[in-house]
C-alpha cells in the first residue's frame, strides 16, 4: 500500500516548473543544447531537486556543479553525442544525492575509538630507561597489587595505612606486596 503524502500546492508548482523547465535552444532548434546553455536552462532545478533529496543547499549546489563537470569532461561543450542531456543530468543528480546520503549515513554512525592515555613529549624525555622498564613492568601488575606497590614504595605509607586506604586487611596488603615484587623481579630481572 503507498501512502500519499500531500504535499503543499507551492511545493508541487515549484516542483512541477523545476522539472519541466524548458531548455533555451540555440539557433539549430533540432540539436543538442551546449553545455553552457544546458546550464543557465537547468542548473536551478536540479539544485531543487537535490535539495530535496539531501535537505541541505550547500550539498545540493556541490551535487549539481559536480554532474555538470562529469558530463563536460565526459562529452566536452557540445553534446552531440548524448542522447538525452536532460535525462543524464537528471539521472546524475539522484545518482549524487544517494551517494550523498549513504557518506553522511555512515559519517554519523561512526564512533571513533576511546582516546587512549598518551604520555606528554617531555615524559619521554625526562624518564630514564630504567624508569620507562619499571613503568612498563606496573603496567603488567593487577590494579589491587599496583595500588599497594605504588602506595608502599612511591607515597613511603606504612602497611597499617594502606590497609585503611584500600579498605583491606594488613595481612592482604602484606601478601599483596610479596605477589607484585615477585612478580616485577621475574619482569625486570634481579639488578644486583
Amino acid at each position: 500500500m503507498i501512502l500519499a503524502i500531500p504535499l503543499p500546492s507551492l511545493l508541487l508548482r515549484r516542483l512541477r516548473s523545476s522539472v519541466s523547465t524548458p531548455v533555451r535552444r540555440p539557433s539549430a532548434p533540432d540539436g543538442p543544447p551546449a553545455i553552457n546553455e544546458l546550464y543557465h536552462a537547468r542548473r536551478l532545478g536540479l539544485v531543487r531537486l537535490a535539495v530535496l533529496m539531501v535537505d541541505d543547499l550547500a550539498t545540493a549546489e556541490d551535487i549539481v556543479q559536480d554532474v555538470f563537470a562529469a558530463l563536460y569532461r565526459r562529452h566536452g561543450a557540445d553534446l552531440r553525442t548524448v542522447a538525452d542531456p536532460e535525462a543524464y543530468l537528471t539521472s546524475g543528480v539522484m545518482n549524487a544525492a544517494r551517494s550523498a546520503l549513504r557518506r553522511r549515513r555512515t559519517a554519523r554512525a561512526y564512533v571513533p575509538p576511546p582516546a587512549g592515555t598518551a604520555p606528554a613529549a617531555e615524559e619521554q624525555m625526562l624518564l630514564a630507561d630504567g624508569d620507562r622498564e619499571v613503568l612498563g613492568a606496573l603496567g603488567e601488575l593487577t590494579v589491587r597489587q599496583r595500588q599497594v606497590v605504588v602506595l608502599r614504595y612511591w607515597s613511603e605509607l606504612s602497611e597499617q595505612e594502606i590497609a585503611d586506604v584500600l579498605h583491606v586487611s594488613r595481612g592482604t596488603v602484606k601478601s599483596t606486596a610479596s605477589r607484585a615484587l615477585t612478580i616485577l623481579r621475574g619482569l625486570l630481572g634481579e639488578r644486583r
